[in-house]
């Protein structure tokens, strides 16, 4: 098969790379065509390769990419490589994709970011965009000596497991450990306004009596846009079952050197410190942004409390997870909204064909990492 022959070989991968300009500071594959999904599409053929590029200059890179792949692009080509930067950094997630491109034989879609926009959302999970498919094994194609990206890469994985322990009992196995890191760029919500539910803090609820009602999801959904306009909500399982190998090669130093986490590795099974002081430990470790949100959520009006205040509240607050889960909500589905937004005005010439769109616009299988040789 097509697929594995790909996941085999980085020679499949390196000729697509060779049809792009070399200012590439990463260069990652993801998705169900590079690593086993289950589910309904498990044995789909040919499926779309995803790709993300990692430029330093995205102004001279995307010029010189209008001059080799000017099909590519959508009508933005005629604006020039400043016009395509700017949609780029300034609006959506900091990404601009160009989807359903055909490349050595290949249907793949590529998105092109800053190493500095990239190395931020590592760092505070501004967006949580493309930090969040770098939390799930991916292939990586090229990487630069950027130390600063590569430290950025490892706190990125560091915090999915602090953010996905918090989320979690004191008790846990690899698999639902797993399942919470690669639910997060999908930000799973418990809430259910109306009808019993799980119990959230007065100022959970008060946040989320204020928000719109595409955030406050029925049982449990998804809040990613995303997967509202197409994805299946077994999507996060379909990724991790087939894949808890890949998941412990890319946690399994993170979580033996976390002080705060007894790693049972034969077992599959782990056990993390639920007191307020280790919660309190974990929440100040957590993502700048992350922060900020659970802050914003828990701040009564005209309080202003600092942040490190706010955190310590949480930390003894039983609905701690909830809260969690609800900052992390927060910050991902207005950015997936606009970056999908986005899409309407860089999809190219496929623009037409909107269940191609769609399509395209889906986070196909997000697949640490694994570099290829």
């Amino acid at each position: 098969m097509a697929v594995q022959a790909l996941q085999s070989s980085g020679v499949g991968l390196r000729r697509i790379l060779a049809h792009f300009p070399e200012d590439l500071s990463l260069a990652f594959a993801y998705g169900s065509a590079v690593y086993r999904q289950a589910g309904p599409n498990a044995h789909q053929e040919n499926p779309m390769l995803d790709l993300v590029f990692t430029v330093d200059d995205p102004v001279a890179w995307h010029a010189k990419n209008l001059q080799k792949n000017w099909s590519h692009y959508s009508f933005l080509k005629l604006l020039g490589p400043r016009i395509i930067s700017s949609v780029q950094n300034n609006y959506g997630a900091g990404v601009y994709f160009n989807p359903l491109i055909m490349c050595d034989g290949k249907l793949i879609k590529y998105g092109v970011i800053s190493t500095g926009t990239l190395i931020d959302d590592l760092l505070n999970w501004n967006n949580l965009y493309i930090a969040g498919r770098l939390q799930k094994p991916v292939k990586i194609v090229s990487m630069s000596e950027n130390v600063v990206l590569r430290s950025a890469l490892d706190k990125n994985l560091k915090s999915a497991v602090t953010t996905a322990c918090l989320m979690l009992p004191e008790s846990f196995s690899e698999e639902d450990l797993f399942i919470e890191i690669a639910g997060l760029s999908y930000s799973v919500v418990s809430v259910n306004l109306g009808k019993a539910s799980l119990p959230l803090p007065q100022e959970v609820k008060r946040v989320a009596e204020r928000a719109e009602p595409l955030s406050l999801t029925l049982a449990i959904e998804h809040s990613d846009f995303r997967m509202v306009i197409g994805e299946e909500k077994a999507k996060v399982l379909n990724i991790v079952k087939p894949n808890v190998a890949h998941f412990r090669e890319l946690y399994g130093n993170i979580l033996q050197e976390n002080p705060q986490v007894v790693y049972k590795m034969q077992q599959g099974r782990l056990e993390i410190d639920k007191s307020p002081e280790g919660q309190f430990t974990q929440l100040m470790t957590l993502p700048r942004t992350l922060q900020q949100h659970i802050n914003h959520i828990m701040d009564p009006p005209g309080r202003n409390r600092d942040v490190e205040e706010t955190l310590l509240q949480v930390a003894q607050d039983p609905d701690c997870a909830d809260v969690v889960r609800l900052g992390v909500s927060s910050i991902v589905r207005p950015s997936s909204i606009r970056q999908s937004t986005k899409g309407l005005f860089t999809a190219g010439k496929n623009f037409g064909n909107r269940r191609l769109w769609y399509t395209c616009y889906v986070p196909t299988g997000q697949s640490g990492f694994s570099v290829v040789g």
